[in-house]
């Protein structure tokens, strides 16, 4: 390129030269610089071809060099893969060999594994990890073991199995952290009943084995259940009767999760509370009646021992009264008056009594009519909600569960205490008559003298 340029140079020169021909020493000087200029670039041409051959040597150098390599990593990708080969076969031989010295130790890893996640399973939710804990961190250990494991690790597995066994049978008692129901905690004396129960002075406890705490129950049980536990506690020496749980807690789960008087009594809600009503408005008419009436037979009582001398202020003593008043007349003018008399006390001695006797015919209707509206509630829940969960529907059945109950319940008693009344006052009545014949018929009998 660069000759082709001065060529064109020169031409350029030699055009500019014809139109200067007097100069001639202007072109002698042109020639000088194009045969220097031409020596130059053949010195740069060499150079370049001497540079391009000496990088032509070392390319063919490192040609050389990488397929020697190669061929060492080839050499040495055979020497390895018949080491491999040869080592797989040695491996082989050494499992046989391995298996073969092992013998029965096999059996005894696989064995030992699955008694310490047996164990882990059990020790880790007993009571008794609530006055030894982290006992099931060893058992834990030798059940996820990828080896076999030591003696160390077998002797850790016997003697959580015998500290559980020795334990279960024996009424322990230590100091502990109680974590309360708000969060708050407690440090309390506990007894632990073998693997059954653990005991404060509060009641019975439950030992969270997720949460590695001891805690009181959500609600009490019942109240004989709960007093025995703390009697129990209570008791220094001797024998005290105390209900132990074998299901580790489930039981005494369940027990406290039962439903009290009470809280079925409000399931019966405003049908239940009418019958409520009732019962205890029947109660106090019958408790007035019972004192009225009582009071009334003992003042009868009183007067038919004095039958002279007649006291105004209970009923035989105003039929005696009358009695008095009219002992001249006739006889059956005598019997009317007295027939008046007790007419007129009649109302008196029965008052109540049959609201009493209302009452008790009311409530088991009011009981089955809290079973009619609890059985709607229920179809209705039914086509709302579908019958896919059973505890949707547990509250209407129990209303009209409920109500039927409270309705017999109260039912019962008003009948017993409408009897009751109505003897009293029907006795009243009969002593009443009673003296009313007596002295209708002394009268006739001197009328017919």
């Amino acid at each position: 390129m660069k000759k082709v340029l001065n060529f064109v140079l020169l031409a350029a020169a030699l055009t500019a030269g014809v139109s200067a021909t007097s100069q001639a020493n202007e072109l002698d000087d042109l020639l000088k610089q194009v045969k220097t200029e031409r020596i130059s670039e053949a010195r740069l041409d060499k150079k370049r071809e001497a540079e391009f051959k000496s990088a032509r040597a070392d390319k063919q150098a490192l040609l050389k060099k990488a397929k020697k390599e190669l061929a060492s990593q080839n050499t040495r990708n055979t020497r390895l893969t018949k080491e491999y080969a040869a080592n797989e076969i040695t491996l082989s031989q050494k499992s046989v060999e391995l298996d073969n010295a092992k013998g029965t130790l096999g059996q005894m890893f696989g064995v030992s594994r699955a008694a310490a996640a047996d164990a882990y399973g059990s020790i880790a939710t007993s009571i008794v990890s609530a006055e030894y804990p982290g006992r099931g961190e060893a058992l834990n250990r030798i059940a996820n073991a990828k080896i076999i494991p030591a003696l160390e690790d077998l002797e850790e597995l016997w003697f959580a199995l015998q500290t559980e066994m020795t334990q279960s049978g024996r009424v322990s008692q230590f100091t502990a952290e109680v974590t309360k129901l708000d969060g708050s905690k407690e440090t309390k004396s506990i007894t632990r009943i073998g693997n059954f129960n653990l005991v404060s002075d509060d009641g019975y406890l439950n030992y969270n084995d997720a949460l590695g705490q001891i805690q009181p129950l959500a609600k009490d049980p019942a109240s004989y259940i709960s007093a025995s536990a703390s009697d129990f506690f209570k008791t220094t020496s001797g024998y005290a009767p105390l209900y132990v749980d074998p299901s580790r807690g489930s039981i005494l789960a369940l027990e406290s999760r039962k439903k009290t008087v009470m809280e079925f009594y409000h399931q019966g809600k405003q049908v239940g509370y009418a019958i409520t009503v009732l019962l205890i408005i029947g109660c106090l008419i019958a408790l007035e009646r019972i004192i009225v009436l009582g009071s009334m037979g003992s003042k009868i009582t009183a007067q038919s021992k004095n039958m002279s001398t007649p006291d105004e202020g209970n009923p035989l003593g105003r039929m005696l009264k009358v009695y008095h008043d009219n002992k001249n007349a006739d006889v059956e003018t005598l019997e009317l008056k007295l027939d008046e008399a007790i007419l007129r006390e009649t109302p008196a001695v029965d008052r109540g009594i049959g609201l009493i006797k209302m009452f008790a015919a009311m409530a088991p209707l009011m009981g089955l009519l809290g079973t009619v509206i609890g059985m709607i509630q229920t179809f209705q829940t039914i086509t709302l909600f579908g019958t896919g969960d059973p505890k949707i529907m547990a509250g209407d059945i129990s209303l009209a569960l409920v109500t039927t109950a409270l309705g017999l319940i109260a039912a019962l008693p008003l009948i017993l205490i409408h009897s009751t009344v109505a003897s009293k006052a029907k006795r009243i009545l009969n002593k009443l008559d009673e003296q009313s014949i007596g002295l209708i018929a002394a009268v006739a009998e001197k009328e017919s003298k």
